[in-house]
């Protein structure tokens, strides 16, 4: 267990080596004339000249990249070039904001489609049908559609949620509750359409298995049968999902975010990117791959533990 764990701390690091290295190569080489574009279309020439030496844009590439990376090590990103802030107090301000909505989503859609999934192999039937339903349902509709009709109908119609703004859990729970319960929800309900039905079809596989009917024939029950050896082997397929939607509600965030006018790393991103603020750009890729990199490798693990082969594979 312990050198499968070492493997994967070692994949996480060079995964985020990797996204870093190309994120930055990509967002700088690209970046065209950067310092022309912060001072103007109208400055001289020997005034754009000064801003790229202040920013150290008339080194090579590499160098850039070199310092940027040995700074990174040490948890400096760099100041915003518009306002001068910290790359890293900015962006970990928002983090909070982001992670708060994502993880609170994930864990409403695991839980429900866990339940959902189980009753719906176990029963089929009516239960089966609402499954399927749901995942049809949840596919279909955009989710900043659900967004928008959550905002009309629980914050404008009936005033039980706030329509926009944020307040963090440290100044009030009951504030922050209301402002991130419909993010919450639109986020989860296009993630419990996937899981459910990768838990729903592992599950009805699983119990078509030789193991299972020699374990009924042993006299266990079926609840038991289910829950501590079905569930378990289905676990990990769904897990892979559950991984993979945790990643895609980064990016629905930004939406959702937006919506709901919350200051996480959506809004920072997409005022950055308007400017052209690279380093704040390259603070939140950097953020981004090391929560999903992390998140992969909790899901990694979670896979050893239930299913041993994976562990040699």
């Amino acid at each position: 267990m312990y050198r499968f764990v070492l493997r994967r701390l070692f994949s996480g690091v060079l995964l985020l080596f990797v996204i870093t290295t190309v994120a930055y190569l990509l967002l700088y080489a690209g970046g065209g004339d950067i310092a022309r574009r912060i001072v103007g279309p109208t400055a001289s020439d020997a005034q754009v000249a000064l801003k790229a030496s202040q920013l150290g844009l008339d080194r090579p590439l590499l160098v850039q990249y070199w310092d940027w990376l040995t700074s990174a090590l040490t948890g400096d990103l760099g100041r915003s070039w518009f306002n001068g802030q910290l790359v890293t107090a900015g962006v970990t301000g928002r983090v909070s904001v982001t992670l708060s909505l994502v993880l609170g989503a994930t864990i409403i859609a695991a839980v429900i489609s866990v339940v959902l999934g189980v009753l719906a192999a176990v029963r089929r039937g009516t239960v089966d049908r609402v499954a399927q339903l749901v995942g049809v349902l949840g596919h279909a509709i955009p989710g900043f559609l659900i967004a928008l009709g959550l905002v009309s109908l629980f914050a404008l119609n009936l005033k039980w949620f706030k329509a926009t703004g944020y307040v963090p859990i440290t100044t009030s729970f009951g504030g922050w509750a209301a402002t991130v319960t419909l993010p919450i929800i639109a986020l989860s309900i296009g993630c419990i359409a996937a899981i459910v039905q990768q838990v729903r079809g592992s599950l009805i596989d699983a119990l078509r298995q030789d193991y299972v009917r020699t374990l009924r024939a042993r006299g266990l029950s079926f609840n038991r049968v289910v829950y501590k050896h079905v569930l378990r082997n289905a676990g990990g397929p769904a897990l892979a999902v559950l991984a993979v939607q945790f990643i895609g509600l980064l990016g629905g965030a930004v939406i959702v975010e937006q919506i709901f006018a919350l200051p996480g790393l959506g809004q920072i991103t997409v005022t950055a990117t308007g400017q052209g603020d690279i380093p704040v750009v390259m603070g939140v890729v950097v953020a981004t791959a090391a929560i999903v990199v992390t998140v992969n490798l909790i899901i990694d693990l979670a896979q050893g533990w239930l299913n041993p082969k994976v562990r040699l594979s």
